[in-house]
């Protein structure tokens, strides 16, 4: 691809593939807020045409209720 052409569909998709591949899915400000949280669980989201149309997670990851809430008072305190 050259600098001033505009990539093509193919060459989007090839990019990403590899993004989804190496885990570069997240911003780096939500896999901060995951990480402070040691949050482990599933995510999902639900793209159409481009958009983001529906996003969640599996709740029950926590050991105790409580202590989801402090962690979860714990990274917001870290991010900003």
């Amino acid at each position: 691809m050259k600098s001033q052409e505009a990539p093509t569909e193919e060459e989007v998709f090839v990019l990403f593939r590899r993004k989804v591949q190496e885990a570069e899915v997240l911003s780096a400000s939500m896999e901060r807020l995951l990480q402070a949280l040691r949050f482990t669980g599933k995510l999902s989201v639900v793209v159409q045409n481009g958009r983001i149309l529906k996003s969640g997670y599996e709740e029950g990851y926590f050991r105790r209720r409580d202590q989801a809430g402090s962690m979860l008072a714990e990274a917001v305190s870290e991010v900003r």
